[in-house]
């Protein structure tokens, strides 16, 4: 079976799964995200931590879960207080068990992914979460699929060399381009207020998702390693799928609480 066949099996697959977990949204959509995060911290302590100690991997594990339950039971306040504490808890014990900054880090990187997710998508019958999740996702697939051709057809000057050396600058205006179309059929369609400032956002988002994909090919470089796991077939590891999108999720998450708050964030900007 070549690499080719199964890289677009397992696309399709991971696919028709995530769209199918984000139209249902509720415990299915973040059990999904949860288990993405738990993969996401595997990884990065296979790749910062590689002789660290097996409980400070465990810890990060069991705060996860911990996380996911509360944002699937909790709300408000008490949901708040629970995701605090459990980070609180966990970097303390990372911290004593040489996870050291590196696993605090990490915790950050997959819980932050879990909370901006599930926070931003809501319950079965948020229809702005739906929204959110949508114009999320199509603003950073659009953002990979412009940079990429754009990047072969064009070529040009590099945009990161030392850290990714086959992306190009004009790659990058490309996805962020592409992206601003994506998002702006999600927002027509959805039909939407506030139109064109849903379109700036969609061009920082753009931009942010290229940098979460410099931030994970830099962690990779360092350590040394092509991907950061095999458990997708001819995709490598979840950090290589969900580099981008989570650092555009984290970014989107924050600025809805800014608006909105931290119940049903998505509300102030998808209605």
């Amino acid at each position: 079976m070549s690499e080719l066949y199964l890289r677009v099996v397992s696309g399709i697959v991971m696919a028709v799964v995530f769209l199918f977990a984000i139209f249902m949204g509720g415990w299915l959509f973040a059990a999904l995200i949860g288990v993405m995060s738990a993969i996401i911290w595997s990884e990065w302590t296979n790749i910062m931590l590689p002789d660290g100690d097996d409980r400070a991997k465990l810890v990060g594990f069991v705060c996860i879960a911990i996380m996911t339950i509360a944002l699937l039971f909790f709300s408000g306040t008490f949901l708040f207080i629970t995701i605090i504490a459990a980070f609180g808890i966990a970097s303390s014990l990372l911290l004593s068990w040489s996870g050291g900054t590196r696993g605090v880090s990490g915790l950050l990187y997959a819980g932050g992914f879990l909370i901006a997710m599930v926070s931003l998508r809501g319950g079965f019958e948020s229809t702005a979460g739906l929204i959110a999740i949508l114009y999320l996702c199509v603003t950073v697939w659009f953002t990979d699929i412009g940079a990429y051709f754009v990047g072969r057809l064009v070529g040009g000057p590099k945009l990161a060399p030392s850290i990714s050396p086959n992306k190009t600058m004009s790659g990058a205006m490309g996805g962020i381009i592409a992206a601003a179309f994506g998002a702006w059929i999600i927002i027509i369609v959805s039909g939407v207020h506030n139109q064109g400032g849903l379109l700036l956002l969609a061009i920082v988002l753009s931009a942010v998702s290229q940098m979460g994909d410099l931030f994970e090919s830099g962690i990779k470089r360092r350590a040394g390693v092509k991907d950061s796991g095999y458990i997708i077939p001819g995709h490598g590891g979840m950090m290589d799928r969900v580099d981008g999108l989570l650092f555009a999720a984290i970014v989107l998450w924050v600025f809805s609480v800014v608006i909105n708050g931290l119940v049903a964030p998505a509300t102030a900007l998808f209605v």
